[in-house]
């Protein structure tokens, strides 16, 4: 479980962690203010999938960034979609892969599929590769574990155990 004030601790150190990597300034990591419910309300609704305490206290402090062309990383190459690209993402992949179609060879806490709708893609690179949260993991999995889906390579990839897991990883590595 994640509260409020810990989500608000840590995004002041992303912030922190991304001004130093990437030698900017606050106002160039475009983050958008704070997501309402009803927009947490709608993107659960559009994805037909309860969010985790986890994103939803995140998106509540910063709604992600502004995809303008400037923006700068948070964490490693990723930039942190806002709701509505949350959507606008999940439904581009709906449209794209079918779930019952080829097989991936994903790790075993994955299911195998090229893309599943339980996976929330909020983070990406900007190159079609998104950073999802897993609601409907593989029998070895953790529900809400964090994995990478790669456009051009039929593998995911699990990267961390939470949201928190994932954050706290990037934020310790170096350059």
């Amino acid at each position: 479980m994640i509260n409020h004030q810990f989500a608000e601790h840590l995004w002041k150190a992303v912030q922190q962690h991304a001004m130093k990597m990437n030698k900017c300034k606050l106002e160039q990591l475009c983050l958008r203010s704070g997501a309402r419910k009803y927009e947490l309300d709608e993107l659960e609704e559009r994805l037909n999938i309860e969010l985790p305490d986890q994103l939803r206290e995140w998106y509540r402090v910063h709604d992600g960034q502004n995809d303008r062309l400037e923006t700068m990383p948070l964490l490693r190459n990723l930039t942190f979609s806002p709701i509505r690209k949350i959507i606008e993402t999940w439904t581009f992949l709906q449209e794209e892969y079918d779930p019952d179609g080829e097989e991936a060879e994903n790790d075993s806490a994955i299911k195998p599929m090229l893309w599943n709708p339980a996976w929330i893609p909020f983070a990406t690179n900007g190159s079609g590769d998104y950073v999802c949260i897993d609601m409907d993991p593989a029998d070895d999995g953790n529900y809400g574990q964090i994995l990478y889906f790669w456009h051009d390579w039929n593998n995911r990839s699990v990267e961390a155990e939470s949201l928190n897991a994932f954050i706290q990883m990037c934020l310790h590595e170096k350059e």
